[in-house]
């Protein structure tokens, strides 16, 4: 059973490419950071981690929010407001990768430096830079995980797939093939879910990220499959929805695992409703996000992305209490440490 510690998994993604440490910024460096909605724990802690670092460095930060998960026209007007108020950069995690790009353009037009934070654009070259979990490897982890604690038993696995959207965005897709791939099913087109033709696949059905999308998608699965003993979730929300939809049906010896590390889904992994989760580090996002504006202010440079990515890697470590052989894995006592939320 490996081990290992999160100091190495961070190390790993920090030094595939350095930033440079920038100095105190100048006065007049302003900067924005745009988030689907303000009251997700995910997106609070980036706030946070985006205010403390702008404070750090003397950066005038200002904040905006969708008012739900999908509100690209409020993104779009936070946009059009900081290109006004003359900002060196945004941050931004996208609602919609692609509808955002032609506003994400006009700032990129202006000198504005665009950092797209945890959900790379569609095209990701159409930010200056993603700083971003590897959501294929997050989905990976907890996919190599869940076959390896099902053992033999894994070739006759009945699993449950539940998804973020029907729109499938960027972080959605990622996470899914990168669990199948790491449970061992075959994937036919990687840019898309839902068209594996693997038959211990049960159902793929979407749950809006939320608790209660969670348990009305897990009731449809059982459904067509009472006997599912595999659940892949896209968060932790939708894990504690399936969850309570299998314990309603008497549903026993079924294996949830799940993405994020928000405090509230490590206590969950604790309490053995979710078996792994692959945890994020959004703080370190943002943070890292005010650093590289304020480098690009300083003298022009832009982020470089991580060795053979396309994007800065922030790190990701799978947090349980059931560690396998051949899969890195933290304590939850660890990731309770550095959760979220």
């Amino acid at each position: 059973m490996k081990r290992t510690t999160l100091a190495t998994l961070l190390g790993a993604a920090a030094t595939a490419t350095v930033l440079a440490a920038p100095a105190h910024a100048q006065e007049d460096i302003g900067a924005c950071i745009i988030t689907k909605t303000d009251t997700n724990p995910f997106f609070v802690k980036m706030r946070e981690g985006a205010s403390a670092k702008a404070e750090e460095l003397g950066v005038t930060l200002n904040s905006y929010a969708g008012q739900v998960d999908g509100d690209n026209e409020a993104q779009v007007a936070a946009i059009e407001t900081c290109i006004a108020n003359g900002v060196k950069g945004i941050l931004i995690t996208a609602s919609d990768t692609a509808a955002i790009v032609p506003a994400v353009q006009q700032a990129r037009d202006a000198g504005i430096l665009v950092i797209a934070l945890d959900t790379p654009l569609q095209p990701v070259d159409a930010a200056d830079a993603t700083f971003a979990t590897d959501n294929f490897l997050a989905g990976e982890l907890i996919g190599q995980w869940a076959a390896a604690k099902l053992g033999d038993a894994a070739a006759d696995a009945r699993i449950a797939m539940l998804d973020l959207a029907i729109s499938q965005p960027s972080v959605d897709v990622l996470r899914d093939q990168g669990f199948l791939q790491g449970f061992g099913i075959e994937l036919n087109d990687p840019n898309v879910w839902g068209d594996e033709e693997d038959p211990r696949i049960v159902c793929n059905e979407v749950t809006a990220g939320n608790e209660e999308g969670g348990r009305t998608a897990m009731e449809n699965c059982l459904a067509s499959d009472p006997s599912i003993n595999v659940v892949y979730t896209i968060n932790e929300p939708a894990a504690a929805g399936a969850y309570e939809a299998l314990q309603a049906m008497g549903s026993s010896d079924v294996t949830i695992v799940s993405v994020d590390g928000g405090c509230p889904g490590v206590r969950n992994v604790a309490d053995g409703v979710i078996g792994a989760t692959s945890q994020q580090y959004p703080l370190r996002m943002a943070s890292l996000g005010i650093e590289a504006i304020v480098q690009y202010a300083q003298d022009g440079t832009l982020p470089t992305p991580s060795e053979g990515k396309d994007f800065f890697d922030t790190g990701v470590a799978l947090v349980t209490d059931n560690p396998v052989e051949g899969v890195d894995s933290i304590s939850v006592e660890e990731g309770l440490e550095l959760c979220w939320g």
